[in-house]
Order: C-alpha cells, then sequence, then structure tokens
C-alpha cells in the first residue's frame, strides 16, 4: 500500500479529530478539564472505554497471539468481567461519597499524604509505562508502512504523534475526549467487522464458513487445565478480576471517566454496559484472529520470525487487498491516537490534584494555574516521548504480554495500599511507605522467577499481581499507627 494512501486515511481521521476536538471544547471550565462538568451521558462514556481499553495493543496483538496462545485469554476477559462489577458495587459508590476528582484522593483521606502521593505516584509510573508500550506497538506500524519509506526516522515519528495528541486534548481535557473516544471507539469496532468479513470474502465464505473456519482451526481451545501452568483457568479468572480491579478501578485513567457521570448509578450503568461490551468484543479480535492463521494455511504464506505482533498488519497491508488495508489504517489510526489521549489528561490531573494540589471543587482556575496544568501537560507528553523510545529493547515480545506483566508489578503497591484504605482505620506515616511500595514488585519478582523450583514445577502467572500487593500490604502495617479513626459512614476523618 502506497504511505501517500495511508498519509491521506491519517490526515483524514486526525482532521475529524481535530473538529470534534473543537466542538467539545467550547466554554470548557477547569470542571470541564478534570471531570467534565460532571454531565457526560453515561452511555457516552462507556462506548468511549471500549476504545479506550482496548487501544493498539488489543487491535494489533490479541489477534496475533493466538497462534501461541488460542483463545486462552479469554479466560482473563471473563474475570475482567467480574472486575468491573467490583468496580462498579463496591468502589464507585465510596469515590462518589466523597465527591473525588482524583481517587488517590481516598487514600489521602483514610491512611495520610504520603500514602496518597505514593499511591498517584505508582499511577503515574504504571500508566505511563502501559501507554508508551501500547503506543509504541501501532507507532512501530505507522513507522515500517508510512514514515520509512518516507525517510522519517523513529524518533521523528513519536513527536509527530504525540504532537498531534496534544493538539486536540491540551484544552480540553476530559470533556474533549469523552467525545473523541467515543468516535474512535466506533471506527476501532467497526475496522474488525470489516476485516473479518474481508477474510471471509477473500477466501469465498460466508459468516457460517467463517464459523466453522474458527470452530475448526487447531487455535481454537480458551480451557487451560494444566493447574502448574501460568494460563490456568483459575489462575487467568481470578488474576483477570484483579487486573481489572487495579488497571481500572484503581486508575485514574478510567476512573475520571466513570466520575464525569452525572451520577453513581449511571456510572453502574456505564461498568456494567461496558463489561459485556468488552466480553463481546474481545471475542471478536480472538475470532479475528483466528481467521488470520487460516488465511495463513489456506493461501500456505510464511511470516518472518519474530513477534506474532506482526500477523495482524502483514496480512492486512500486503495481502488481503486495499480495502483491507484502508480498514486496517483507520482502524489502527484509532487504537493509535485512543491509547495515549486520555493518559495525557489524567496523569495531569493526578500531578496537580495529588501532588501541586489544585483545588477540587468546581470553579475557574487562575492563569497561573492553568500555566502550570498546560506545562505538565506537555511534561507528560515529553516523558511519553522517552518512555515509547525504550520499548526499542523488546521487539520480539507479544506487547500485550509486556504491558500485563509490567502491571503486575507497577498495580501491585497500588492494590496493597487500597486494601488497607479500606479494611482498616491505620494511618501509615513516614519514610517507609514508598520504601515497601518498591521493595514489594522486587521481592514478587524474585517469587515468581523461583516458583517452579521452590512450589514443585508450579508457575506463577498474572497471579503475581494478588501476592505483590500482599506483601505491600504486610509491609506498610509496620509502619501504621492507629492516631484517628475513620468515621465508617461517611469515610472522612474525625
Amino acid at each position: 500500500m502506497s504511505p501517500f494512501v495511508i498519509l491521506a486515511c491519517v490526515a483524514s481521521y486526525f482532521a475529524a479529530l481535530l473538529g470534534i476536538a473543537s466542538w467539545s471544547g467550547r466554554r470548557s471550565t477547569r470542571d470541564g478539564y478534570f471531570r467534565g462538568n460532571q454531565r457526560a451521558p453515561w452511555f457516552l462514556i462507556a462506548f468511549g472505554l471500549i476504545g479506550d481499553s482496548l487501544s493498539g495493543l488489543t487491535f494489533i496483538s490479541v489477534p496475533g497471539q493466538v497462534g501461541e496462545h488460542g483463545f486462552t485469554y479469554l479466560q482473563i476477559i471473563l474475570g475482567n468481567v467480574v472486575g468491573y462489577l467490583l468496580i462498579a458495587y463496591w468502589l464507585l459508590p465510596h469515590f462518589y461519597r466523597l465527591d473525588l476528582t482524583s481517587i488517590y484522593g481516598f487514600l489521602g483521606n483514610g491512611l495520610g499524604l504520603g500514602a496518597q502521593r505514593t499511591g498517584a505516584g505508582f499511577f503515574l509510573l504504571s500508566r505511563l509505562l502501559g501507554s508508551a508500550a501500547r503506543l509504541y506497538l501501532a507507532i512501530r506500524v505507522f513507522q515500517s508502512q508510512l514514515f520509512e519509506p518516507l525517510g522519517i526516522p523513529l524518533f521523528v515519528s513519536v513527536v509527530i504523534v504525540i504532537g498531534l495528541i496534544l493538539g486536540y486534548t491540551l484544552k480540553g481535557g476530559i470533556k474533549t475526549l469523552i467525545w473523541t473516544d467515543a468516535f474512535q471507539s466506533g471506527f476501532l469496532l467497526l475496522s474488525v467487522v470489516l476485516s473479518i468479513g474481508t477474510i471471509g470474502y477473500q477466501l469465498h465464505v460466508g459468516p457460517i464458513g467463517l464459523v466453522h473456519a474458527i470452530q475448526s482451526n487447531t487455535t481454537f481451545h480458551w480451557l487451560s487445565t494444566d493447574w502448574r501452568a501460568p494460563d490456568f483457568f483459575a489462575k487467568q479468572m481470578v488474576s483477570g478480576a484483579a487486573m481489572a480491579l487495579v488497571m481500572n478501578g484503581l486508575d485514574q485513567n478510567n476512573m475520571q471517566k466513570n466520575l464525569s457521570c452525572r451520577s453513581l448509578a449511571d456510572a453502574q450503568r456505564n461498568l456494567q454496559s461496558f463489561a459485556g461490551v468488552m466480553l463481546v468484543v474481545n471475542a471478536a479480535f480472538l475470532a479475528l484472529g483466528a481467521l488470520l492463521y487460516h488465511y495463513l494455511s489456506v493461501k500456505n504464506i510464511s511470516l518472518p520470525a519474530g513477534s506474532t505482533d506482526t500477523v495482524f498488519p502483514e496480512l492486512a497491508l500486503h495481502h488481503l487487498g486495499r480495502f483491507a488495508a484502508v480498514v486496517f489504517v483507520i482502524g489502527l489510526s484509532a487504537a493509535t491516537f485512543n491509547s495515549a489521549d486520555s493518559v495525557l489528561t489524567t496523569l495531569t490531573t493526578s500531578c496537580c490534584v495529588d501532588f501541586l494540589k489544585f483545588p477540587t471543587k468546581e470553579g475557574t482556575l487562575s492563569n497561573g494555574q492553568i500555566r502550570t496544568r498546560s506545562m505538565v501537560h506537555c511534561t507528560f507528553a515529553a516523558l511519553l516521548f522517552i518512555a515509547i523510545l525504550g520499548f526499542q529493547l523488546f521487539p520480539k515480545t507479544s506487547a500485550i504480554q509486556l504491558v500485563l506483566e509490567m502491571a503486575t508489578y507497577t498495580y501491585g503497591p497500588l492494590l496493597g495500599l487500597f486494601v488497607l484504605a479500606f479494611f482498616t482505620r491505620w494511618r501509615l506515616t513516614g519514610p517507609g511507605i514508598p520504601l515497601v511500595c518498591m521493595g514489594a514488585p522486587v521481592v514478587s519478582w524474585w517469587v515468581h522467577l523461583e516458583s517452579p523450583r521452590w512450589f514443585g514445577g508450579y508457575q506463577m502467572g498474572l497471579e503475581v499481581l494478588l501476592f505483590n500487593g500482599l506483601i505491600t500490604a504486610i509491609g506498610l502495617g509496620l509502619f501504621a499507627t492507629n492516631r484517628r479513626r475513620i468515621d465508617s459512614d461517611t469515610g472522612l476523618s474525625q
């Protein structure tokens, strides 16, 4: 596919994004940047969350890894559904009752300022690395198909993409993202449907034939019954629920959008709908992956050895025809911009509220605070640039596996902190708080490496997250004092 056709597709898509951003960002107030003035329709947020949660990671990596792991990723998604329901009916009522802008204010209220800043710090690290990995995966495809043929080096490509994202998020904040994410989710889902249809057209089979091709494919297995394996069903289910709980419920990036709903009931309806749709959508991505490998087999196509992340881009851009290539580019554009735009806003929110102590009640920021907010926003864009370039060190690793593994270490301390905030009346003081939260992932990594030798062949998988959180909670308990009681009805200090 010509790089100029790809450039035209991306330019058209971005022009549409700028138009939506300009319309939605008009008369945006301080609270509009941070919480969308709490007037966002729940169904719009639910639809937008689809694209934000899927991103380029799901779009490219999930279909590709079907060749190695089959449909076992579905075990994690089933666990995610349980996690989303826990968020809706356990976490959200607490966050709405306290009228939070940053959810790490809950840690500050319950455990103290040191816990709030430590939790916010781990969120900043977790989201920055996770979003960089997602964005790097998409930029790598654009680099090989668009920028490289035009003689543009990778670091310039990253600057261009991040600059485009800054163009429509710097002013409007979360109010703009709610609308742009919904727009991008629509294109992302449409690209999956059209890609499946294109494969059927190329193979001259209809919907029933496609279903038969999926069922007869050697990759069609999703239930792992070996208790020692990392992808054992029970482990994946429990880990999936925990991952959803921490990567969504304890993550400012997702909760900021849920806190933009008009009411708690709307936010709960949002998550209920989101849980069901995510199950269906991820099943569709896995089906697409099975069909891609079926197409490879039927057409006797051999791909270069390396990461499975190259399977979908290679077939879409070079084997399935021009229409499939255009569909793929539009879908990837939606995934690319969706994967990083919201993170810049939510990282900025957490930094401004948790560290710089910006006011959290509705009002208008001073000119100095607006300038500071913009500087923080641009600083995180620069850090995202550095992190993306760093992922060149992992060229052969499946991006989705890399993100999930990173999450077990970076989100574990957050899990431990929130468990203590919910179930104890402790206060945490002293420099031991960040030290424990940094040490727990190191201990967890060591146990993960040694688990087959210590536990008779049992290999820890994503449940490292739970172990990490447990170690964090136990360690932090050593620094707890009971200096202040927390009112059980209001959650406020007495």
